[in-house]
């Protein structure tokens, strides 16, 4: 890694699926690097000053609070650091994560003035959350933690809730698929902000979808504070269309492409295609499945049973689905196991290829020969669409 003061990037414990660099470097900055410091070694890190500018990530939003020379006014106010300059030998403490999500807020749409609003967690982010709901109107501010007197427990005592933020990594990679709460319990929802951002859609975000309450994911408060970083660190001004664009090239770059439809229609083929013109990873559920149980399909069938197999495939589907920038063929009855949508729709967009029956090819493919493709067919064509 290059050594120098005029460096800049972000200090966090851990940071291996970090978007930042793409994201510096799409604002123009081309020596953004990532700061993986232990606890034990931050005050060092800091003191030694390697750097002309940072951001700041979990677990050091407030620990770094002392070893800095001056804090601004919305530091004072929330508690909180993300941002970091040298400024005239000192170290100087900003928060954009306040920008980031009001931004967040307002592209969403979501009215906040006069709502009650629970925010889950009681983290940084949590305290960053609060701060600007309050000083966009918000009616109640509430606070729902593991041992607060609102918890996980008791939270469906406020049925009356109009806004719902997660600040917890609930649902975060690598643990997908996890939801902080139950969205069908509050009946008066008019919005749900989850600052979570891997994956582009968690499930709370998904039920959100399901049951027709505006949402917005947290990819876009992310693009939002490390342009207004940018700003601090080269004291400049940055147009805010430049978040829409960054934030639109991530999501091309980032989303999984889902290949839907019959055995034999032609999904690893044009998928193998897809993946060489766009880049992306080509994956098989089918091959993950054969590859797991060291046998064809059609074995795996004759011997365990349909049931087995369809078993397997959603765990191929949950491993495939929750990684990013992939192509990916499924298999022909995928669509008839419900539990099989969520995994595939929180990166991706699902493509169906839609090819006439008597087209299809249906040897090696006992369901197929079993059934019979018109009858196949004609059952999941619903399914598809």
């Amino acid at each position: 890694m290059k050594r120098g003061l005029d460096m800049y990037g972000l200090l966090g414990e851990h940071l291996p699926h970090s978007f930042s660099p793409q994201i510096h470097l799409a604002l123009g900055n081309e020596d953004y690097h990532l700061f993986e410091i232990s606890p034990e070694n931050l005050e060092t890190f800091l003191n030694e000053r390697k750097f002309k500018g940072l951001n700041v990530t979990i677990p050091y939003k407030k620990s770094v609070i002392p070893f800095l020379d001056e804090i601004s006014p919305e530091v004072e106010k929330i508690g909180v650091v993300n941002t970091i300059t040298v400024r005239d030998g000192k170290l100087c403490g900003d928060n954009t994560d306040y920008f980031g999500f009001k931004y967040m807020v307002e592209k969403s749409k979501i009215t906040i003035k006069n709502k009650k609003a629970l925010v889950l967690g009681s983290g940084g982010a949590s305290l960053t959350v609060q701060t600007v709901l309050k000083d966009m109107g918000a009616k109640d501010v509430l606070v729902v933690s593991r041992n607060g007197e609102i918890n996980y427990t008791n939270i469906h005592n406020h049925t009356d809730t109009d806004i719902i933020v997660n600040t917890t990594p609930v649902g975060m990679y690598p643990d997908n698929m996890n939801s902080p709460t139950d969205l069908s319990r509050f009946p008066n929802l008019s919005g749900v902000l989850d600052v979570v951002y891997n994956p582009l859609k968690t499930k709370l975000i998904m039920d959100a979808e399901k049951i027709g309450v505006p949402y917005m994911t947290g990819l876009s408060m992310l693009v939002a504070q490390a342009k207004k970083a940018q700003e601090i660190f080269f004291n400049t001004i940055i147009d805010n269309d430049v978040c829409e664009k960054i934030e639109k090239i991530l999501r091309l770059q980032m989303s999984n492409i889902v290949l839907i439809g019959m055995a034999g229609c032609g999904k690893s083929t044009i998928g193998k295609i897809i993946s060489q013109k766009l880049h992306k990873d080509f994956v098989d559920t089918d091959e993950m499945i054969e590859n797991a149980e060291n046998k064809p399909i059609p074995k795996i069938i004759e011997r365990f049973g349909e049931d087995f197999f369809r078993c397997a495939e959603n765990l191929a589907v949950n491993i495939a689905g929750k990684e990013k920038s992939r192509v990916i063929a499924t298999g022909g009855g995928v669509i008839t196991r419900p539990e099989n949508y969520t995994p595939l729709k929180q990166n991706g967009i699902i493509v169906f290829i839609n090819r006439d029956a008597d087209k299809l090819d249906s040897r090696g493919r006992p369901l197929s020969q079993t059934y019979g493709v018109k009858a196949l067919c004609e059952k999941r064509m619903p399914i598809y669409r």
